[in-house]
């Protein structure tokens, strides 16, 4: 049962009502606030999934601030941790005469270092620098002088993925901490600082697992202790976890230990020459192990690439460089700040190598995986319930989980068993939306198998018709870039209308120019399954190509297959189809974003009605009516249902 005070926060005339123009009581949302409520009083866990519409974000705030205790709040994206700081908190602080401090609180990499800035503004004088890259330098430098943050996200000069960014912000391994010259006025010890002072702190979930599991040196606690934990898409903890509770090491590492051993003698020990033939040794081994690892984009098995004697000989040779850079660094001790971190970072370096070359410990899934210029080696454990749960456990506190898809048929077991929770209470709540009248699901006849190789030119064929008599306002969602490139390319010969394709700008101006233009069809894959809120005329139609299971080569789902096989389960039961469900879900939710929203869902894959495991999909997607019939798509589109018909 709600308190008083939810129920009347929730009323008509309550704090909801005061600040949302033509706010509407709603009984999911009220039953959900009571359980998040409940959770809190008796420091209990909670699952919750809340679709779009049930309005989940205030369900959680409210109980939250009203509790009075220091709450977490973690997000899955950057963008709803934005969101949720600058739009829903002030209005809900507002609402509810809240008197709280509230705080926002990102990885280091989103805060400029000052040291860091201060040295490439140095080092760009005396190496050859792209001018464009040294006028972007001289802009942060002056922004850098009014933010009060330091939050790169708010500096309007340079872009989200601005090659400069990495040169000017800190990681773990290259902080100097209190060392540093610029440590009194460092942002992220600002940021922390306010965190620690705050009485609710919005994170997100790499920020949490990562001081979760590494509880980071120099800082102290980097997210302060708290009564509440509030986690909204919560679907995507699990595998994040596996990445935080296991340990990585990347060739972008030692580069850039080595180009700071670089700057280290150029500007404060030029008479040791022996540091820079070490750095460059360093950074000569890790680019020849990178072309050894063959091509670019690929997942590899690390416990059988080191079995081969060329890499084995070549990861001796990476090792011998860094055993030299740390003898090297030894003899430079106490000479500057940067080279005696640069010493840590070395032997931090050779301990975590060494680790990912002994594949003997068992437990673990070791996988490897390369871009065009780097290589990245993963020690993965293959459950991380046993880990999650004793941080709940030692933390104390409420737990509380939401997500628009955390269940299977109804069955929370799937996300609740690979976090090691034993939630109080579980439950779904029930859509706002009239999906009967709102939506029309077509599994199209005729389809060719999901992996025959004239899939992209028969979905061409039978697709284009549909999506010109749309005028676009249609997302084409694929599970892999070789189907969203084949697909983009045949669209835009086919096509009198604009065909947008992830990748060739960033998601957001990719997403403003589809809303801008009207009338386009967005290719897109992984990115845009999620997180992407676009309501109204604008988008219509959501297509998918077929069934998003994991690719089979995938580390972590290997990982998570050999567990489920030794534990004796069912893999592809219990584990393959459970992943597939919740990242249709995901996808399946970017159509109907609003209770006036109108559009057609179509997947275009057989296995829906012809595998039994479809009807597990069928069973955890909204009640859309379904049809097989395109011409009945088509028909929807033009002259969708209304109540008044």
């Amino acid at each position: 049962m709600a308190s008083n005070a939810i129920k009347k926060a929730f009323a008509e005339q309550g704090a909801l009502g005061q600040v949302i123009p033509g706010f509407q009581p709603r009984q999911p949302q009220l039953d959900m606030a009571a359980a998040v409520e409940n959770a809190i009083n008796n420091d209990s866990q909670l699952v919750v999934e809340a679709g779009t519409g049930t309005g989940k974000t205030f369900a959680y705030l409210i109980p939250a601030l009203l509790s009075g205790k220091k709450t977490i709040i973690s997000t899955g994206s950057k963008n709803l941790q934005e969101q949720l700081f600058h739009r829903d908190l002030p209005l809900m602080v507002e609402a509810l005469s809240y008197f709280g401090q509230v705080s926002l609180l990102k990885g280091r990499s989103n805060y400029l270092c000052l040291d860091r800035l201060s040295r490439q503004m140095v080092e760009s004088h005396t190496t050859e620098t792209q001018n464009d890259l040294l006028a972007q330098l001289v802009k942060v430098r002056s922004w850098s002088s009014e933010t009060k943050s330091g939050d790169l996200g708010e500096c309007d000069a340079i872009a989200e993925d601005s090659p400069i960014i990495p040169t000017i912000t800190s990681t773990n391994d290259n902080c100097l901490g209190k060392e540093c010259p610029s440590y009194e006025d460092c942002f992220v010890n600002k940021a922390r600082k306010r965190a620690l002072d705050s009485d609710v702190v919005v994170v997100n979930h790499h920020l949490f697992l990562a001081d979760l599991a590494i509880k980071e040196t120099g800082f102290g606690e980097l997210i302060p202790e708290a009564e509440v934990f509030i986690f909204d898409e919560a679907h995507q903890i699990p595998d994040i976890a596996s990445q935080y509770f296991g340990q990585s090491i990347s060739s972008r590492q030692m580069q850039d230990l080595a180009k700071d051993i670089e700057i280290g003698y150029r500007t404060e020990a030029k008479d040791m020459r022996q540091l820079q033939k070490a750095g460059e040794r360093l950074s000569q081994a890790a680019m020849d192990t990178r072309l050894l690892l063959g091509d670019t984009g690929f997942r590899g098995n690390w416990r059988d690439a080191i079995a081969s004697t060329s890499i084995a000989h070549q990861m001796e040779r990476l090792l011998d460089a860094i055993d030299l850079v740390i003898e090297v660094l030894k003899l430079a001790l106490g000479r500057s700040q940067l080279l005696d971190t640069a010493f840590e970072r070395a032997t931090l370096i050779k301990g975590r190598l060494e680790r990912v070359c002994d594949t003997s410990i068992t437990g673990y899934s070791y996988w490897y995986d390369t871009s065009p210029r780097h290589f990245s080696l993963h020690i993965t454990p293959l459950s991380v319930a046993d880990k999650f749960h004793e941080q709940v456990e030692t933390k104390g506190g409420a737990w509380i989980f939401t997500s628009a898809t955390l269940a299977v048929s109804n069955d929370f077991g799937h996300f609740t068993s690979r976090l090691g929770l034993t939630p109080t209470q579980q439950f779904s709540l029930p859509s706002p939306f009239d999906y009967g009248n709102q939506a029309r699901m077509c599994v199209p006849r005729y389809l060719p198998e999901p992996n025959h190789p004239s899939m992209a030119a028969k979905l061409v064929e039978m697709l284009a018709p549909v999506i010109e008599h749309n005028q676009g306002r249609c997302f084409f969602l694929c599970t892999s870039h070789q189907m969203m490139r084949d697909l983009g390319e045949r669209f835009r010969e086919r096509l009198s209308l604009p065909v947008l394709l992830q990748g060739e700008t960033s998601k957001q101006k990719t997403l403003a120019e589809f809303m801008e233009l009207g009338n386009a069809l967005l290719v897109a894959t992984g990115a845009f399954w999620e997180g992407i809120d676009v309501r109204g005329d604008t988008l219509s139609c959501v297509i998918i190509d077929k069934l998003p299971f994991t690719a089979p080569d995938d580390p972590l789902l290997k990982a998570r297959i050999e567990d489920c096989r030794l534990q004796g389960g069912e893999p592809f039961a219990e584990v393959q189809v459970p992943d597939a469900v919740i990242t249709l879900k995901q996808g399946v939710g970017r159509l109907i974003r609003d209770k006036n929203d109108r559009g057609a869902l179509i997947i275009c894959d057989n296995r829906l009605v012809t595998k039994e495991y479809g009807a597990t999909f069928l069973a955890s997607l909204p009640p859309i009516p379904r049809t097989r019939d395109l011409g009945t798509i088509q028909e929807f589109l033009q002259h969708p249902v209304t109540d008044e018909q």
